[in-house]
Protein backbone atom coordinates (compact mmCIF):
# COMPACT_ATOMS: atom_id res chain seq x y z
CA UNK A 1 0.00 0.00 0.00
CA UNK A 2 1.16 3.96 -1.40
CA UNK A 3 2.01 6.38 1.57
CA UNK A 4 -0.53 8.36 -0.25
CA UNK A 5 -3.12 5.89 -0.14
CA UNK A 6 -2.55 5.25 3.81
CA UNK A 7 -2.53 8.78 3.95
CA UNK A 8 -6.18 8.72 2.58
CA UNK A 9 -7.31 6.11 4.46
CA UNK A 10 -6.60 7.32 7.64
CA UNK A 11 -8.07 10.95 6.41
CA UNK A 12 -11.48 8.82 5.71
CA UNK A 13 -11.33 7.70 9.14
CA UNK A 14 -12.84 10.26 10.82
CA UNK A 15 -13.20 10.91 14.98
CA UNK A 16 -16.54 10.43 16.64
CA UNK A 17 -17.04 13.93 18.75
CA UNK A 18 -20.97 13.47 19.82
CA UNK A 19 -23.91 11.69 18.16
CA UNK A 20 -23.78 12.07 14.81
CA UNK A 21 -21.13 14.59 14.72
CA UNK A 22 -17.70 13.65 13.48
CA UNK A 23 -14.40 15.58 12.25
CA UNK A 24 -12.39 15.13 9.88
CA UNK A 25 -8.77 16.79 8.64
CA UNK A 26 -6.57 17.52 5.66
CA UNK A 27 -2.95 16.63 4.69
CA UNK A 28 -1.14 19.89 5.40
CA UNK A 29 0.70 19.69 2.03
CA UNK A 30 -2.17 21.47 0.46
CA UNK A 31 -1.94 25.14 0.86
CA UNK A 32 -5.17 27.17 -1.09
CA UNK A 33 -7.98 24.65 -0.24
CA UNK A 34 -9.43 20.99 0.48
CA UNK A 35 -9.70 18.97 -2.78
CA UNK A 36 -12.92 18.58 -3.35
CA UNK A 37 -13.35 14.79 -3.43
CA UNK A 38 -12.04 14.34 0.18
CA UNK A 39 -14.54 16.43 1.84
CA UNK A 40 -16.96 14.78 -0.43
CA UNK A 41 -15.69 11.62 0.94
CA UNK A 42 -15.35 12.22 4.54
CA UNK A 43 -19.27 13.43 4.35
CA UNK A 44 -20.12 10.28 3.09
CA UNK A 45 -18.28 8.11 5.52
CA UNK A 46 -20.27 10.59 8.66
CA UNK A 47 -23.89 9.58 6.39
CA UNK A 48 -22.80 6.12 6.29
CA UNK A 49 -21.76 5.75 9.83
CA UNK A 50 -25.80 6.42 10.91
CA UNK A 51 -27.13 4.04 8.72
CA UNK A 52 -27.40 0.00 8.70
CA UNK A 53 -24.68 -2.13 7.08
CA UNK A 54 -27.58 -3.47 5.23
CA UNK A 55 -28.02 -0.63 3.60
CA UNK A 56 -25.77 0.52 0.68
CA UNK A 57 -25.77 3.98 -0.54
CA UNK A 58 -27.30 4.35 -3.98
CA UNK A 59 -27.21 8.17 -4.29
CA UNK A 60 -25.45 11.19 -3.01
CA UNK A 61 -26.45 14.86 -4.34
CA UNK A 62 -23.34 17.61 -2.94
CA UNK A 63 -22.99 21.61 -3.42
CA UNK A 64 -19.18 22.72 -2.66
CA UNK A 65 -20.28 26.18 -0.80
CA UNK A 66 -17.15 27.28 -0.18
CA UNK A 67 -13.38 26.62 0.01
CA UNK A 68 -11.95 24.75 2.60
CA UNK A 69 -9.41 25.58 4.96
CA UNK A 70 -6.89 22.95 5.02
CA UNK A 71 -5.46 24.10 8.07
CA UNK A 72 -8.11 23.69 10.50
CA UNK A 73 -10.50 20.41 11.08
CA UNK A 74 -13.59 19.60 9.14
CA UNK A 75 -16.75 19.31 11.61
CA UNK A 76 -19.50 17.13 9.38
CA UNK A 77 -22.69 17.14 11.49
CA UNK A 78 -25.18 14.42 10.13
CA UNK A 79 -28.94 15.03 9.99
CA UNK A 80 -31.28 11.75 10.25
CA UNK A 81 -33.85 12.82 7.58
CA UNK A 82 -35.55 9.36 7.29
CA UNK A 83 -35.68 6.01 8.27
CA UNK A 84 -38.40 4.10 5.85
CA UNK A 85 -38.76 0.42 5.23
CA UNK A 86 -36.87 0.46 2.37
CA UNK A 87 -35.01 3.51 2.23
CA UNK A 88 -32.78 5.62 4.38
CA UNK A 89 -31.94 9.42 3.64
CA UNK A 90 -29.08 11.71 5.40
CA UNK A 91 -28.44 15.29 4.82
CA UNK A 92 -24.85 16.14 5.94
CA UNK A 93 -23.06 19.71 6.74
CA UNK A 94 -19.29 20.34 6.87
CA UNK A 95 -18.70 23.25 8.75
CA UNK A 96 -15.43 25.25 9.04
CA UNK A 97 -14.72 28.37 10.85
CA UNK A 98 -18.60 28.36 12.08
CA UNK A 99 -20.04 28.48 8.44
CA UNK A 100 -20.82 25.60 6.01
CA UNK A 101 -18.39 24.82 3.53
CA UNK A 102 -20.36 21.73 2.08
CA UNK A 103 -24.13 20.15 1.97
CA UNK A 104 -24.73 16.56 0.72
CA UNK A 105 -27.71 14.45 0.35
CA UNK A 106 -27.23 10.71 0.45
CA UNK A 107 -30.06 8.01 0.49
CA UNK A 108 -29.57 4.30 1.17
CA UNK A 109 -31.59 1.47 0.02
CA UNK A 110 -32.03 -2.22 1.20
CA UNK A 111 -30.77 -4.38 -1.32
CA UNK A 112 -33.98 -5.66 -4.06
CA UNK A 113 -34.40 -7.44 -7.29
CA UNK A 114 -35.73 -5.70 -10.13
CA UNK A 115 -35.69 -5.11 -14.34
CA UNK A 116 -31.72 -4.32 -14.94
CA UNK A 117 -30.01 -2.87 -18.38
CA UNK A 118 -26.82 -0.91 -18.63
CA UNK A 119 -24.89 1.31 -20.99
CA UNK A 120 -22.22 -1.09 -23.06
CA UNK A 121 -18.69 -0.45 -22.03
CA UNK A 122 -16.88 1.91 -24.33
CA UNK A 123 -13.64 -0.19 -25.74
CA UNK A 124 -10.56 1.30 -24.86
CA UNK A 125 -6.86 -0.25 -24.35
CA UNK A 126 -6.39 -2.30 -21.40
CA UNK A 127 -4.84 0.19 -18.41
CA UNK A 128 -1.53 -2.61 -18.22
CA UNK A 129 -0.59 -1.19 -22.11
CA UNK A 130 -1.09 2.22 -20.99
CA UNK A 131 1.68 4.45 -19.43
CA UNK A 132 1.29 5.74 -16.14
CA UNK A 133 0.55 8.85 -15.05
CA UNK A 134 4.60 9.69 -13.98
CA UNK A 135 5.26 8.93 -17.71
CA UNK A 136 3.03 10.50 -19.70
CA UNK A 137 3.99 13.71 -17.60
CA UNK A 138 7.63 13.28 -18.01
CA UNK A 139 8.09 14.73 -21.19
CA UNK A 140 5.95 17.63 -20.20
CA UNK A 141 6.97 19.43 -17.10
CA UNK A 142 10.07 17.38 -16.05
CA UNK A 143 11.57 14.43 -13.94
CA UNK A 144 10.72 16.12 -10.67
CA UNK A 145 6.79 17.37 -10.85
CA UNK A 146 6.12 14.53 -12.44
CA UNK A 147 7.44 12.14 -9.39
CA UNK A 148 5.52 14.47 -6.81
CA UNK A 149 3.01 14.79 -9.11
CA UNK A 150 2.17 10.61 -9.42
CA UNK A 151 3.83 10.02 -5.37
CA UNK A 152 0.73 12.52 -4.04
CA UNK A 153 -1.53 10.64 -5.82
CA UNK A 154 -3.62 7.59 -3.83
CA UNK A 155 -4.86 6.17 -6.98
CA UNK A 156 -3.06 4.81 -10.26
CA UNK A 157 -4.42 6.60 -13.22
CA UNK A 158 -4.06 5.86 -16.77
CA UNK A 159 -5.48 8.03 -19.39
CA UNK A 160 -6.77 6.29 -22.43
CA UNK A 161 -6.85 9.51 -24.02
CA UNK A 162 -4.99 13.03 -24.18
CA UNK A 163 -4.23 14.88 -21.03
CA UNK A 164 -5.38 18.51 -20.94
CA UNK A 165 -1.68 19.39 -21.01
CA UNK A 166 -1.07 17.40 -23.91
CA UNK A 167 -3.66 18.79 -26.07
CA UNK A 168 -3.12 22.07 -24.86
CA UNK A 169 -0.29 22.02 -26.58
CA UNK A 170 -1.61 20.50 -29.69
CA UNK A 171 -5.21 21.10 -31.05
CA UNK A 172 -5.51 18.54 -32.73
CA UNK A 173 -5.83 16.81 -29.05
CA UNK A 174 -8.40 18.60 -28.43
CA UNK A 175 -11.83 16.11 -27.34
CA UNK A 176 -15.02 16.69 -25.36
CA UNK A 177 -14.46 12.52 -24.30
CA UNK A 178 -12.00 11.67 -21.77
CA UNK A 179 -11.38 7.80 -20.57
CA UNK A 180 -9.37 6.91 -17.77
CA UNK A 181 -8.37 3.57 -16.02
CA UNK A 182 -8.13 4.24 -12.15
CA UNK A 183 -7.80 1.99 -8.87
CA UNK A 184 -6.47 3.00 -5.66
CA UNK A 185 -2.45 1.75 -5.20
CA UNK A 186 -2.76 -0.89 -2.96
CA UNK A 187 -5.27 -3.89 -1.05
CA UNK A 188 -8.03 -2.95 0.49
CA UNK A 189 -10.29 -4.20 3.57
CA UNK A 190 -13.97 -5.78 2.25
CA UNK A 191 -15.98 -2.73 3.61
CA UNK A 192 -17.78 -1.69 0.61
CA UNK A 193 -18.79 1.84 2.30
CA UNK A 194 -14.88 2.27 2.34
CA UNK A 195 -15.08 1.23 -1.42
CA UNK A 196 -17.94 3.98 -2.61
CA UNK A 197 -16.33 6.74 -0.37
CA UNK A 198 -12.65 5.80 -2.67
CA UNK A 199 -14.74 6.36 -5.58
CA UNK A 200 -16.43 9.30 -4.57
CA UNK A 201 -13.02 11.04 -3.58
CA UNK A 202 -11.49 9.58 -7.39
CA UNK A 203 -14.54 11.19 -9.12
CA UNK A 204 -13.55 14.66 -8.67
CA UNK A 205 -9.80 14.19 -9.93
CA UNK A 206 -10.61 14.05 -13.50
CA UNK A 207 -14.21 15.23 -14.66
CA UNK A 208 -13.72 19.05 -14.43
CA UNK A 209 -10.47 18.05 -16.95
CA UNK A 210 -12.79 16.69 -19.76
CA UNK A 211 -14.16 20.44 -19.93
CA UNK A 212 -11.14 21.93 -20.60
CA UNK A 213 -9.44 19.11 -22.91
CA UNK A 214 -12.43 20.16 -25.00
CA UNK A 215 -11.31 23.70 -25.70
CA UNK A 216 -7.02 23.19 -25.25
CA UNK A 217 -7.26 24.86 -22.30
CA UNK A 218 -5.61 23.24 -18.89
CA UNK A 219 -4.67 23.63 -15.18
CA UNK A 220 -2.19 25.93 -14.33
CA UNK A 221 -2.10 26.91 -17.66
CA UNK A 222 -2.10 31.25 -16.12
CA UNK A 223 -5.50 31.56 -17.59
CA UNK A 224 -7.82 29.07 -16.65
CA UNK A 225 -9.32 28.47 -13.24
CA UNK A 226 -12.20 26.35 -11.60
CA UNK A 227 -13.81 24.64 -9.03
CA UNK A 228 -16.23 22.19 -8.64
CA UNK A 229 -19.79 23.61 -7.69
CA UNK A 230 -22.07 20.69 -6.88
CA UNK A 231 -21.71 16.94 -7.64
CA UNK A 232 -24.37 13.84 -8.03
CA UNK A 233 -23.45 10.28 -7.79
CA UNK A 234 -25.15 7.08 -8.54
CA UNK A 235 -23.77 3.92 -7.26
CA UNK A 236 -25.26 0.98 -9.51
CA UNK A 237 -23.83 -2.10 -7.82
CA UNK A 238 -20.78 -2.95 -5.61
CA UNK A 239 -17.47 -2.62 -6.64
CA UNK A 240 -13.84 -2.68 -5.70
CA UNK A 241 -11.61 0.51 -5.42
CA UNK A 242 -8.35 -1.87 -5.64
CA UNK A 243 -10.13 -3.21 -8.66
CA UNK A 244 -8.91 -1.44 -12.03
CA UNK A 245 -12.38 0.97 -13.12
CA UNK A 246 -12.56 2.50 -16.31
CA UNK A 247 -13.98 6.19 -15.99
CA UNK A 248 -15.50 6.78 -19.14
CA UNK A 249 -15.96 10.61 -19.51
CA UNK A 250 -17.70 13.63 -21.32
CA UNK A 251 -18.66 17.06 -21.64
CA UNK A 252 -22.35 17.74 -23.12
CA UNK A 253 -22.19 21.34 -22.59
CA UNK A 254 -20.41 24.97 -21.45
CA UNK A 255 -21.20 28.56 -20.77
CA UNK A 256 -21.83 30.80 -18.67
CA UNK A 257 -18.27 30.43 -17.28
CA UNK A 258 -19.16 27.21 -15.72
CA UNK A 259 -19.24 23.51 -17.77
CA UNK A 260 -21.24 19.99 -17.50
CA UNK A 261 -19.64 16.98 -17.31
CA UNK A 262 -20.97 13.38 -17.00
CA UNK A 263 -19.29 10.11 -16.33
CA UNK A 264 -19.62 6.53 -15.98
CA UNK A 265 -17.23 3.86 -14.03
CA UNK A 266 -17.31 0.49 -15.31
CA UNK A 267 -15.68 -2.89 -13.75
CA UNK A 268 -12.85 -4.53 -16.11
CA UNK A 269 -15.52 -6.77 -17.08
CA UNK A 270 -18.18 -4.44 -18.31
CA UNK A 271 -20.52 -3.77 -15.26
CA UNK A 272 -21.15 0.23 -14.93
CA UNK A 273 -21.40 0.36 -11.57
CA UNK A 274 -21.23 4.24 -11.01
CA UNK A 275 -22.76 7.15 -12.91
CA UNK A 276 -21.59 10.95 -12.06
CA UNK A 277 -22.27 14.50 -13.00
CA UNK A 278 -20.82 17.56 -12.05
CA UNK A 279 -21.32 21.09 -12.68
CA UNK A 280 -17.74 23.24 -12.46
CA UNK A 281 -16.98 26.83 -12.12
CA UNK A 282 -14.34 27.72 -15.37
CA UNK A 283 -13.03 30.25 -16.21
CA UNK A 284 -11.07 31.99 -18.64
CA UNK A 285 -9.02 34.86 -18.68
CA UNK A 286 -6.31 36.73 -21.53
CA UNK A 287 -3.08 35.80 -21.26
CA UNK A 288 -2.26 38.91 -21.21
Amino acid sequence: MSTALKELLNLLDLEQIENDIFRGRSPQDRQQRVFGGQVAGQALVAAGRTVPVDRPVHSLHAYFLRPGDPLVPIVYTVDRVRDGRSFTTRRVAAIQHGKAIFTLSASFQRLERGPEHQSAMPEVPDPETLATSEERLLPLFGEKFAEEFSRRRPFDVRHATPLTWEAAKDPSLITPESKVWLRVDGELPDDPLLHVCLMTYASDMTLLDTVLLNHGLAWGDQRTMGASLDHAMWFHRPFRADDWLLYAQETPFAGGSRGLARGQVFTRTGDLVVSVMQEGLVRVTDRD
